[in-house]
């Protein structure tokens, strides 16, 4: 180790102050959501891309906002509709009478924080215009290729119970979002706050801008820094093959239940989000318990499940307890 980690540790505690602050400002206006802004600001922490599942009125499009608007950057919301168009979103060739040339006038994408509300409305080719800016950082116009500016992320939204004029997301896409949050209701003393404060328009809260681009690229580098043990990779290693080959790792009965297990990649987003979470939480290494806490939502949805599971009703959530509760723990 170039570092040790006392080092690394006050190294993150330094860059952690500003992440704080944004923690800060998103709970003036969103009340408990707690698993949902940390989701957020993981995917910001680590510089990945985040899927939002969730029931109508949960405060999705909200805090995600409200996360943009605490940091200095461009923001756009895109709204996602069966008659979007690539170019909408990409941009396109503009042609220009009085010089006979075609200049480019880029689209919503060319952001920092790109919210795409209701994502799965949009049809097919849509939803392939996004996968260059996800996986590349770039976006190509006719002939010409941009790079999209640091920080870049997407922060997608979907609602899981309206079928019509929906479109299902395309596995190679899912699986370029790190994680997949499932919002829940609040509590009833939770609603009854949000109640509170939101029957009276005069108590809104005006959200101040607590971090520069600088922080969070400061925040990503030094994120990367944290000590990760080796047996804590083979670990990570042992459950994501434990999705592909349950039989190995004496789980003979999820055969019948998942038909294609997690990719590579979910071994990747494994070991940057427990070190993200680690970053979170002020430490500069990783314990077994970062990635028990996120690992459902880097594998909920990179597992497809036979016909058998759906019929039985299982989730690919109760899949992945089952795996994490059979692997030892190094």
């Amino acid at each position: 180790m170039s570092r040790n980690i006392e080092e690394i540790s006050q190294l993150v505690k330094a860059a952690n102050e500003p992440i704080r602050q944004i923690l800060d400002e998103i709970g003036k206006v969103i009340i408990g959501q707690k698993y949902l802004i940390q989701g957020l600001t993981l995917g910001l922490i680590s510089g990945e891309h985040i899927l939002v599942e969730g029931l109508p009125g949960l405060a999705k499009t909200t805090a995600v906002k409200t996360l943009s608007e605490s940091i200095h950057g461009k923001f756009k919301r895109i709204q996602f509709t069966p008659d979007l168009l690539p170019a909408d979103i990409l941009g396109t060739q503009v042609y220009q009478p009085k010089t006979g040339e075609f200049t480019v006038k880029k689209g919503p994408l060319f952001a920092n924080i790109v919210l795409a509300d209701e994502i799965n409305r949009a049809p097919a080719k849509v939803q392939s215009a996004l996968l260059e800016s996800m996986q590349e950082r770039q976006i190509t116009i006719a002939n010409e290729s941009f790079q999209l500016e640091q920080p870049f992320l997407v922060m997608a939204t979907q609602n899981p119970i309206e079928q019509e004029g929906t479109y299902p997301l395309p596995e190679a896409q899912l699986d370029r979002f790190m994680f997949k949050l499932k919002v829940e209701y609040p509590s009833p003393e939770e609603e009854r706050l949000i109640v509170k404060q939101m029957a009276s328009p005069s108590s809104k809260k005006e959200i101040k801008v607590v971090a520069s681009q600088e922080d969070i690229l400061n925040a990503r580098k030094t994120a990367e820094l944290i000590y990760i043990d080796e047996n804590l990779e083979s670990y990570i290693v042992d459950v994501t093959s434990a999705t592909r080959y349950p039989e190995k790792f004496k789980l003979p009965a999820l055969r019948k239940l998942i038909h294609y297990g997690a990719s590579p990649r979910a071994s990747i987003f494994l070991a940057k989000a427990a070190k993200a979470y680690a970053f979170l939480n002020g430490r500069g290494y990783v314990m077994p318990q970062d990635i028990k806490t996120i690992g459902c939502d880097v594998l909920r949805h990179r597992i497809l499940l036979t016909y058998e599971a759906e019929a039985e009703n299982t989730s690919t959530d109760e899949i992945i307890k089952q795996i994490f509760d059979a692997i030892e723990v190094p």
